[in-house]
């Protein structure tokens, strides 16, 4: 790794302060090296992080964090937040188990006020951060960094609408597009100097005042000049939003002119009431791989899968799906790359729908094309769709729609820790009454389940699988020679006397039941191997469960979802109406606490109590 000679002094956002203006491209250029370094071996967000460099050094030369807040929306732009906030000798453990990171954490430093990892939360959060400053008595100053894609999530929306005039807040619209939108230019310009001075704000105020006390004419005057204003705003300029919502408005300005951004900076701090500082910046600025492709390194895999993976292949069969028939549409929201669409909406755009962050209104606008006679995929990870649940029970549900929910990044993600977990969405859909859910091993039984719910017009269908490419030896054991034709419970061999223990599990994590079997098979111990492949309807699936276990030894089943309210404990209910029996050597092996997250390095199964290791000792103590 290179050196850097400023950069390692920076200790603490007070060692910002300190540096002399011209030091401060220098710390641009070593923060972007570092990052690059850093980003490319361990992986993370790079594009982001590089467009916020001279945004944060202004940052942290205006305000005194952690007494005043500085939150970041989504938080994977923070890289250089934690940099300049003393985690900078943590960067070798970036996204990894028990290391850094890669979104901001309330438990990893005083100057993360609020955590985050999903999109749209940090103006919320900052409302109430100063809402609570406010009814102590005290007064720092609140800012959130929020990204213009953000602005797609209507949550953002309803924070601004909620807003008092009276809180010293500063939200900042980081514009990253690479493109110029049409409000930039000479006037514009000109517009937004003269409207971020102090002397323009002085003379606003002062005009009112004046008018306010005219006799008989003042008052209507006042009000006409305003309504002229407004007008002329829309007419030239269109920015008049944020101000009617109660936002003073700043801007656009260039988010790279550290300069420009300190002033800025500062006299929306004097303003002590909401203000909008609109900024423009460059994803990837000053590393041209990233700026020449930032949706390519918006995200960096040190190790990317090679084989292809689960949401390819689902993308290529949606691709056939759709030559074949026309109501077949696809949704996303603001994922098309990541779910696999981008062949889709290449070949279909007319039946390509991106709704940007806002899952939400995705899975009711699939429900309404449901309605309307269309077959929609709904493409969502999922961490993600949790925020959809509502729409998923009522809109969807309900209704009994034929939504398939496609559902991305199923199970533990090790890089980007709880935030991102896929753990939830089986307890909560399968609460859902009438709701399929599927959960391939292998692509080939993918496929025939996404035939599968393309044939459902009835009932709403849910689908789920890993960001990983497929195991060989999964589709070797439970489908010799293809053998796609049905699917529901299988086994890995034929139940006979001889196997004295059982491993049940669904999906992709029955790779994990193959190593636990064997490693018993070691100790002398005959195991069988049972994957679910439809969870729900439940009762359908015991029967079919029961039938596949032996009569005497402990059955353990395993899960990379959540033990509350997961599959090991819903379906031993309707196991245990058959065959009373079985609750005396059932033994749910899943995860009890969904948000801890590990301080060392440790193999993420094993912390959670769900690895081969775990199995093994489980039914070795429990043997007979």
């Amino acid at each position: 790794m290179p050196d850097y000679p400023l950069l390692s002094t920076i200790k603490s956002p007070q060692d910002i302060k300190k540096l002399p203006r011209t030091s401060l491209p220098q710390l641009a250029q070593e923060t972007r090296d570092f990052l690059v370094a850093h980003v490319s071996q361990n992986g993370g967000h790079l594009a982001s992080n590089l467009g916020v460099v001279e945004l944060t050094i202004a940052l942290h030369r205006v305000f005194d964090s952690p007494t005043d807040h500085i939150i970041w929306d989504v938080g994977h732009q923070s890289y250089v937040h934690k940099l300049y906030t003393g985690r900078r000798e943590m960067f070798e453990t970036l996204r990894q188990v028990g290391g850094l990171s890669g979104f901001t954490r309330r438990d990893e430093s005083v100057h993360d006020p609020f955590g985050a990892g999903h999109s749209s939360t940090a103006l919320s959060a900052a409302l109430g951060l100063a809402q609570a400053d406010k009814l102590q008595g005290k007064a720092p100053t609140t800012v959130a960094v929020i990204g213009d894609g953000a602005f797609t999530g209507g949550m953002v929306h309803e924070a601004l609408n909620n807003c008092d005039k009276t809180l010293p807040l500063i939200a900042i619209l980081n514009e990253n597009q690479m493109s110029i939108s049409p409000t930039t230019g000479a006037f514009a310009n000109y517009l937004a100097r003269l409207r971020s001075s102090a002397s323009y704000y002085k003379m606003k105020r002062s005009t009112a005042k004046v008018l306010n006390h005219l006799p008989l004419i003042g008052k209507p005057l006042y009000k006409l000049l305003l309504r002229t204003k407004i007008a002329l705003k829309q007419k030239l300029y269109h920015s008049n939003y944020y101000e009617d919502l109660g936002f003073f408005y700043m801007g656009p300005l260039d988010g790279h002119d550290i300069e420009q951004m300190e002033r800025a900076l500062r006299e929306a701090q004097s303003k002590k009431t909401p203000v909008l500082l609109h900024i423009k910046t460059k994803k990837g600025k000053g590393y041209t791989p990233a700026e020449d492709n930032p949706d390519q390194f918006h995200s960096v895999y040190p190790n990317p899968p090679t084989a292809p993976t689960y949401h390819a292949a689902f993308g290529e069969w949606l691709c056939h799906a759709a030559e074949k028939d026309t109501g077949v549409t696809a949704i996303c929201a603001a994922m098309g790359e990541g779910t696999g669409l981008h062949d889709f909406a290449d070949q279909y755009p007319t039946r390509f729908y991106d709704v940007g962050i806002a899952e939400e209104h995705a899975v009711t606008f699939a429900a309404g094309l449901a309605a309307g006679g269309i077959k929609p995929f709904v493409a969502i990870y999922s961490t993600f769709f949790q925020r959809a649940y509502d729409q998923i029970l009522h809109d969807v549900a309900l209704q009994d729609l034929p939504v398939r929910l496609v559902i991305d990044r199923a199970g533990l993600a090790s890089g980007d820790g709880p935030t991102h977990h896929g753990i939830f969405d089986v307890a909560f859909l399968s609460q859902c009454p009438n709701m399929h859910i599927y959960t391939p091993a292998t692509l080939g039984s993918m496929r025939i389940m996404l035939d599968k719910m393309l044939q459902k017009n009835n009932i709403p269908t849910a689908l789920r699988y890993p960001n990983e490419a497929e195991n060989e030896e999964t589709s070797r054991i439970f489908y010799p020679n293809n053998d796609y034709d049905t699917f529901g419970v299988k086994t890995d061999t034929p139940l006979d006397d001889t196997i004295s223990a059982a491993i049940v599990t669904y999906g992709t994590t029955v790779s994990q039941a193959l190593l636990a079997k064997a490693k018993l098979k070691e100790l002398g111990v005959n195991t069988i191997v049972v994957l679910i492949e439809q969870l729900t309807p439940f009762d359908v699936t015991a029967s079919k469960v029961l039938s596949c276990l032996p009569p005497k030894g402990p059955v353990v089943f395993l899960e990379e979802g959540v033990k509350h309210g997961g599959v090991a404990t819903s379906l031993l209910a309707d196991m245990v109406a058959i065959s009373p029996s079985l609750a005396e050597r059932y033994y749910p092996l899943a995860i009890e606490f969904p948000f801890a997250s590990p301080k060392t390095p440790c193999d993420l199964r094993e912390f959670h109590h769900i690895s081969p290791k775990d199995v093994v000792e489980t039914i070795m103590a429990h043997l007979a």
